[in-house]
């Protein structure tokens, strides 16, 4: 694990590529600008200039996140990977804002549950996938073997068991639940890795969106809210973009028609823009 300072570090610089990004800076620029930035006496500097090299040559920076995965934990750059994907369904904006709250609680908290539940509700929120998201976050060095181990077992049953009966059943909740029609002696034979207070709100929510799970737990456990992709009213732009298509659209209709009915006259489009003769130009 990574101190403190790198931390806060890690936030502050993902919050200022947020901040600046779209504001007539490139963000070759700003990787830059960031590196001066952020404080010498941590390793995030150099980080920042291997990300800088990488953009350099390749036009992304999760190929580096990932040769240098003792900095950047393999959520992280998961996020940054699903960001940079032609068809991807996360916007580079959304996926720093991500990594910026994450960083913050990293910061000032070591809670397990939390950090599963906001990685968790990233997922959810922004339509990831869930194999290689679940599969990059059982490589996050904040888990405990019994912690790996339970996320991989999400990754296995999520989809045919609701994800709240996954927690309830690894809750100090459900344990009191078995002792009270078992006996006293009715322990679990797994590691219980959430407490009552999540047991209870995640059994209240059984059979239901998970959405109210996420927004439950986030009350209760103060992690931070996840960010998602903000759909905004382009209609004003939309407009005009529509207006160049449909000519062009039309054009093309046009070129087809005179196709089918006695060729296409290629001179109209050329004659305009005729060179002049070589005794003018000489």
């Amino acid at each position: 694990m990574l101190d403190r300072e790198e931390f806060v570090e890690q936030a502050y610089f993902f919050g200022v590529l947020y901040e600046r990004l779209g504001q007539d800076n490139t963000l070759q620029e700003l990787l830059e600008q960031g590196r001066f930035e952020v404080l010498a006496t941590t390793k995030l500097p150099m980080a920042i200039e291997f990300l800088s090299n990488e953009l350099k040559h390749s036009g992304t920076i999760a190929p580096a996140m990932k040769k240098i995965s003792h900095y950047f934990t393999p959520f992280q750059r998961y996020i940054v990977e699903q960001s940079e994907t032609d068809r991807g369904r996360l916007d580079f904006k959304t996926a720093l804002l991500i990594l910026k709250h994450e960083a913050e609680y990293r910061s000032r908290s070591d809670n397990r549950q939390g950090f599963f539940l906001y990685q968790f509700e990233t997922l959810c929120r922004n339509r990831l996938n869930y194999d290689l998201g679940l599969k990059a976050m059982s490589e996050d060095p904040l888990y405990s073997p019994e912690w790996k181990e339970w996320i991989l077992i999400v990754r296995k049953q999520l989809g045919f068991v609701d994800i709240a009966d996954l927690i309830y059943g690894r809750s100090q909740e459900f344990v009191k639940y078995r002792k009270r029609h078992l006996g006293d002696d009715a322990e679990a034979d797994y590691p219980i890795l959430f407490g009552e207070r999540e047991g209870k709100i995640a059994f209240a929510n059984r059979r239901k969106d998970p959405l109210f799970l996420f927004a439950a737990m986030q009350r209760h456990l103060a992690y931070p809210p996840v960010p998602k992709r903000e759909v905004r009213e382009d209609a004003l732009e939309m407009v005009p973009q529509m207006h160049r298509r449909i000519e062009r659209l039309e054009q093309r209709i046009k070129l087809m028609e005179e196709e089918q009915r006695h060729g296409i006259d290629i001179t109209k489009f050329y004659a305009s823009h005729r060179p002049a003769p070589l005794d003018e130009i000489e």
